[in-house]
């Protein structure tokens, strides 16, 4: 949905995907297909090639007249990482789109589910890993991504349903500053809830229960890390607060621990997934609104 209004806007917008155009959605209405006889189309169907993919976006936004794109799955990140990091390396602000960002996958199992990959991407120095926890900071991160003029972005996406959570409209870009708060308390906080994508749902559903047993909890939705370490040090201070903080993402904590602190806890991966629907990998893997809470009454 972002795709169709940015296509249409950004003339130099050439997109593609390594064989998964029916799964990363990344060909808009009015896109036509690269050929070996027709160059004038502006979508690559770059096959089962990851790194090739990944190494010829570099290639066109070197040539210049560009803005290059291209997606797979994120659990394939693997497979282009050292393009990623020449990406990051030459400054070029190439977009990697990498849907199907976590065990929600469901049924094509731990093959399949990333766990691991948001971390090392976040550790890759110069780049901008984003997951939105909607489409508004879907909106929001292409905006930050096609604007841009150093600094490769990657968009881990949901495959899951996920609801509208921004439905109160602003005219600041929100996912710019990594991070911001998503719902305050009324009076001081009792536990700070941080979230990135799908698991923004958990925290905000967590939240509302706590708010029925007399619990202040504030809600972090935090799409940019990177973005967010930009901030200022009073704005940082004024999103996270000084209540004991509780992160939850689909995906192993490392790279977390900055933001978290000392007094927190985590609720996510410390494995590989399984091969299940979402919901009941959501509840095997304890990354719930009930968990949610019971780590909220360990800490205070």
């Amino acid at each position: 949905m972002a795709l169709e209004v940015i296509n249409k806007t950004f003339p130099a917008m050439i997109g593609g995907s390594a064989d998964l155009t029916g799964s990363n959605l990344t060909r808009t209405s009015t896109m036509t297909p690269v050929t070996k006889h027709d160059y004038s189309g502006d979508y690559i169907y770059y096959g089962i090639r990851e790194h090739g993919m990944a190494a010829v976006m570099n290639g066109l936004y070197l040539h210049g007249g560009f803005c290059p794109y291209g997606g797979t799955f994120l659990a394939f990140a693997d497979y282009c990482r050292c393009s990623i990091r020449l990406s990051a390396l030459m400054g070029l602000p190439v977009i990697y789109v990498m849907t199907h960002d976590s065990i929600g996958l469901g049924e094509d199992g731990p093959t399949h589910q990333p766990v691991e990959q948001i971390a090392s991407l976040r550790a890759m120095p110069n780049v901008n890993v984003f997951r939105p926890a909607d489409a508004v900071e879907t909106a929001e991160a292409w905006e930050c991504a096609v604007m841009n003029k150093d600094t490769p972005s990657i968009l881990c996406l949901s495959r899951q349903d996920l609801p509208a959570l921004r439905i109160r409209h602003t005219s600041d870009n929100l996912t710019a500053h990594g991070a911001y708060v998503l719902r305050e308390t009324d009076g001081a906080r009792d536990i700070t809830l941080i979230a990135t994508g799908s698991e923004v749902e958990i925290a905000i559903n967590a939240a509302a229960e706590l708010d029925s047993i007399g619990i202040n909890a504030a809600v972090v939705s935090a799409p940019c890390f990177e973005l967010f370490e930009n901030q200022s040090a009073e704005y940082r201070a004024q999103v996270l607060g000084s209540a004991p903080r509780i992160g939850i993402e689909a995906a192993v904590k490392q790279g977390c621990e900055a933001i978290l602190g000392e007094n927190s806890a985590f609720i996510g991966m410390t494995g590989f997934g399984a091969s299940a629907p979402a919901s009941q990998l959501y509840e095997k893997f304890n990354i719930t609104v009930a968990e949610t809470i019971n780590a909220v009454h360990e800490l205070i």
